[in-house]
């Protein structure tokens, strides 16, 4: 039943709501307007402050002052002031080597290296198909002298840059092998950073993902399909000591991986909701899967791994990651130079972001600091977590594989449809004093073997951590 009211009372009360609505704007917009009024004031003081400074110093300063430098170390102090630990301030080149980085390719000769104790350049790896490799370079090899340069402990960075180039230019290398020094000149060209790596464990397919970059999407995607048609029945991804890289290179793996739904989502400043930022379709990859992690792994690896948590895809195995859940964004300056600062922190699939936390493991398995250190070296006898991380998919396997007719017990038939799949129970003899030990010993193993179950289901409750922009994690 209707109520009619008067002419006088409709009015009355549009009056009095729009009264209340043009109140409620006006607080917010005060309030708004007050903090953006403080934040003008603060910035006329700073950059006051800054013109007396810079007034004084010109007048009585003794020396001659770099004005690049000073421009460049005003910027450095102001991305240090505001103590985000993630930002920085890149030159023009650094800038130029970043974007190299985010995309995977480089123009150098294609080598890891690190500083051997005598201050030479040591390289650790050779590229496949890269200008070191066509040269015959070998991983243990000591470079002595880059061109005209002496590699030495005081001029290593200089020398390790001097390997950089032009595509097409060349570099003469002397190089120490077996104590036996030999020149080598190499043409400098562009090389595709090898990130992913993989093979076959048994019938299982091990990934190692070394870092997340534009590249690495399509090497994986081509190692995932070597191992899937070498029959791998498990999966086992390595993403330890993995630093992380760019969101949209791990949601692209990611979307092979999982099923349909969202892998990341992001909170910005003042917003009151997150963002779905990448999102999987229905196409996965159906197989028993582990992820191994240590305290290495961190932002997109730490990502990766939560993902396929949250999907119960994959279980993890090592130990709490770093525990980076912020995302940073690179804005080009007008000069060539760069901005790197946080901008959002980012949300897994379905777990609460772990900034400051960490992934907490499935299976906790430690390592010694020697071990750690000799990661790279280690294999499936000699790694103790990835030999857990075979046998967590080993019995995943075991699980799924149906039960074969001469498996069963002879008298025995396999369930039908109409058939119950419970077996009857019987009278069982009463124990002997001997067999009650044993039971209550088995008892036991049976509560703690429930309460570390109960632990492990608890770690998975628990969370574990333009302008030209590009976004990094």
């Amino acid at each position: 039943m209707y109520r009619k009211i008067t002419l006088g009372a409709a009015i009355t009360l549009a009056i009095m709501f729009s009264t209340v609505t043009f109140i409620t704007t006006w607080i917010y917009s005060a309030k708004s307007f007050n903090s953006t009024l403080f934040n003008i004031r603060e910035r006329e003081t700073m950059y006051a402050k800054i013109k007396e400074v810079d007034d004084l110093v010109r007048q009585q300063y003794y020396n001659t002052i770099d004005e690049d430098f000073l421009g460049e170390s005003l910027v450095r102090g102001y991305v240090a002031g505001i103590e985000d630990p993630y930002a920085s301030y890149l030159t023009a080149e650094q800038y130029a080597e970043t974007q190299s980085d985010f995309a995977g390719r480089m123009v150098d000769i294609g080598v890891v290296c690190s500083q051997s104790p005598d201050g030479y350049i040591h390289i650790d790896q050779v590229y496949e198909d890269s200008p070191a490799a066509l040269s015959e370079l070998q991983a243990g090899d000591l470079i002595v002298k880059v061109d005209d340069l002496n590699v030495s402990t005081e001029n290593y960075l200089e020398a390790t840059d001097a390997l950089r180039g032009e595509p097409g230019t060349t570099v003469t290398l002397l190089v120490r092998r077996d104590n036996v020094d030999k020149s080598h000149t190499v043409t400098r060209r562009r090389v595709e950073v090898p990130t992913v790596s993989g093979r076959m464990i048994g019938d299982a397919g091990y990934i190692r993902i070394t870092e997340f970059n534009d590249a690495t999407p399509d090497q994986f995607q081509n190692t995932l399909d070597e191992l899937l048609n070498s029959g791998a029945k498990s999966l086992v991804f390595d993403v330890r000591n993995n630093p992380g890289g760019t969101i949209d290179s791990v949601g692209k793996i990611l979307d092979v991986l999982l099923p349909e739904g969202p892998i990341v989502s992001a909170t910005y400043r003042n917003s009151t909701e997150p963002q779905v930022l990448l999102t999987s379709d229905a196409n996965e990859i159906d197989l028993p899967m582990a992820v191994l992690i240590n305290g290495k792994s961190a932002s997109d690896a730490e990502l990766f791994a939560q993902a396929l948590k949250d999907y119960n895809k994959a279980k993890a195995v090592g130990t709490t990651t770093y525990g980076k859940g912020s995302m940073q964004e690179v804005h080009k300056l007008s000069d060539g130079s760069a901005l790197v600062f946080t901008v959002a922190l980012y949300n897994p699939p379905t777990s609460p972001n772990f900034e400051g936390i960490g992934v907490k493991p499935d299976y906790e398995v430690r390592m010694s600091a020697e071990l750690e250190k000799q990661l790279e070296n280690l294999d499936e006898n000699s790694d103790p977590q990835l030999k857990k991380a075979l046998e967590v998919v080993a019995g995943l396997v075991k699980d799924l594989a149906p039960v074969e007719e001469s498996d069963r017990p002879s008298g025995t038939q396999a369930p039908t449809e109409e058939s119950s799949t419970e077996a009857p129970l019987e009278e069982e003899p009463e124990p002997s004093e001997e067999d009650s030990s044993d039971d209550l010993e088995e008892e036991d193993l049976t509560e703690e073997e429930t309460q570390e179950d109960s632990s492990e289901e608890s770690d998975d409750e628990t969370p574990s951590d333009d302008d030209e922009s590009e976004s990094a994690a």
